[in-house]
């Protein structure tokens, strides 16, 4: 996903005209056919559809939705196009301007994406503990320091799964590792709705990967004086680990980040 700030958006909408729900010269008809040939792309899907239905709020959510390698590869490919059109280089200073700022923020955002994702760690009660512990792990995370990381995030999968069971009522003991609690909320899970047959199949693997995490985080981590693991794996557990997160996310529903 991509997250981009105000101004970043003005970039992007002065890049490819989107005011007023249009994007460049393309009707709605044009625009489907360009994404569908150029990138195997149906844009009119409803994934596409949380932010309304011209083409412009499209193009915007495809660009909220995807991962910057992908909306990179397709701005750059919108910008081609806009090349090829002579009425929009009435003032080519202004145009090499619009570019300039469009690929460096596609460079910015490409480069953000080859480090760990860490957008499943939430501030999910005011605590501040849990504060200093996020602030850690995002500091960590953005100086691309998985192996530093991996020892704060046990201990956010600690306190959030911990959470998560208190606000059901359900009693757990502080001295449970973090496999237990995690089953302890498998298991209400499963009790509280239908799991499709996939869904419920990752949530049962979250309790074997949480007590292989408890390992790898008491004798590979700074956790202790531990020969540290490769950096390449650190990364590999992190991002898996926020996968996770981020997918009870979506089937915890409104309980997640209470």
């Amino acid at each position: 996903m991509v997250s981009l700030k105000r101004s970043e958006w003005r970039v992007l909408d002065d890049a490819f005209q989107m005011g007023g729900g249009y994007v460049l010269d393309f009707s709605d008809r044009t625009i489907a056919e360009f994404f569908e040939d150029e990138f195997g792309i149906e844009i009119y899907q409803e994934r596409y559809g949380f932010n309304g239905t011209s083409k412009a709020r499209h193009v915007r959510a495809f660009i909220e939705v995807e991962d910057a390698h992908i909306v990179g590869h397709v701005c750059r490919r919108l910008w081609k196009h806009r090349e090829g059109l002579s009425s929009h280089y009435t003032n080519p200073a202004e145009s090499e301007a619009i570019r300039s700022k469009l690929f460096d923020l596609l460079a910015r955002l490409e480069e953000a994406e080859d480090r760990p994702r860490a957008d499943a760690i939430e501030r999910f009660s005011r605590d501040q503990t849990l504060e200093e512990l996020v602030a850690s792990i995002e500091r960590e995370i953005h100086a691309n320091k998985p192996v530093a990381a991996l020892d704060r995030l046990h201990t956010y999968c600690m306190k959030k799964f911990g959470h998560m069971l208190d606000e059901r009522g359900i009693e757990w003991d502080r001295a449970e590792p973090l496999h237990s609690r995690v089953g302890r909320y498998v298991k209400a899970l499963k009790t509280e709705g239908e799991l499709r047959e996939m869904s419920e199949q990752i949530i049962k693997n979250a309790v074997g990967v949480a007590e292989k995490f408890n390992h790898v985080r008491n004798n590979k981590t700074l956790a202790h004086d531990n020969d540290l693991i490769n950096p390449s794996e650190a990364r590999f557990i992190f991002d898996s680990i926020n996968a996770l997160l981020r997918f009870i996310k979506s089937v915890d529903g409104a309980r997640f980040g209470s």
